[in-house]
């Protein structure tokens, strides 16, 4: 059991969580399989991709984020046996700060943020979370990006940067809840790092992973939301405070 009350802080992925990265991916991935002839929906096209920005963040681990999905979407089309040209392939690279964040995030991180410190550990570059966070106006005590620590999830080196700010914020160990929707990029190293976590499943009414590969690696979570708004709910409950 979690006392939301005794957390101190939250760390938040933020792509899947905050920010619909699989709408934003599928706003390229889409119309470039109808222009090259392929009778895909969003959710194949996104089953796809997964396994390959996976690889490439695996094989490339200091790569900027935009050089990871254009290599990703080159693959993929590969895959699918069709050619990704540079006009689309970097048209997917540059599309991370017009990925739309979900309708109820900037509301939730603003309630939340009467409560705890945030901080964003996420595998992205920072120029393309400076743009998530246009739509998002979090008020965020830091920022942890796979552009400063050369690694992407479920990689540890964004928990080791995590560590090291907790200090730097006089918040102790056992005073942070990690959020995320990820399986795979989030609770499988939260577990390993014996972090307590809550998963904001995203995807609780569709099938199959998405965007996000299925884990391999054990992965466990304390607490379960159908969404950012919904933990949000929870914690002014915890705390006796409003709601609206």
């Amino acid at each position: 059991m979690i006392d939301l009350t005794a957390v101190q802080a939250l760390s938040f992925d933020c792509y899947g969580t905050l920010i619909d990265w699989e709408a934003g991916i599928a706003a390229v991935l889409a119309p470039w399989a109808r222009e090259v002839g392929l009778d895909l929906d969003d959710e194949a096209l996104l089953l796809a991709y997964a396994d390959n920005e996976a690889a490439v963040e695996r094989d490339h681990p200091t790569w900027r984020y935009p050089d990871v999905l254009v290599t990703a979407f080159r693959r993929t089309g590969a895959g699918l046996g069709r050619e990704v040209s540079d006009e689309w392939a970097d048209r997917l690279g540059a599309s991370v700060p017009g990925w739309p964040a979900f309708p109820d995030s900037p509301d939730a991180l603003a309630r939340l943020a009467r409560h705890y410190r945030l901080i964003i550990v996420s595998n992205v570059h920072r120029d393309g979370f400076a743009g998530s966070n246009r739509h998002l106006a979090g008020d965020f005590a830091a920022v942890i990006t796979a552009e400063d620590v050369g690694a992407y999830k479920p990689a540890d080196n964004h928990f080791r940067a995590l560590d090291a700010t907790l200090t730097d914020l006089g918040i102790e160990r056992d005073g942070l809840l990690h959020v995320a929707q990820s399986l795979f990029h989030d609770h499988v190293p939260a577990r390993r790092e014996g972090l307590p976590s809550v998963w904001i499943n995203r995807r609780h009414d569709r099938p199959g992973w998405g965007a996000t590969p299925e884990p391999s690696e054990a992965w466990s979570y304390d607490l379960e939301f159908p969404s950012m708004g919904t933990f949000a709910d929870e914690v002014d409950r915890a705390f006796g405070t409003s709601t609206t």
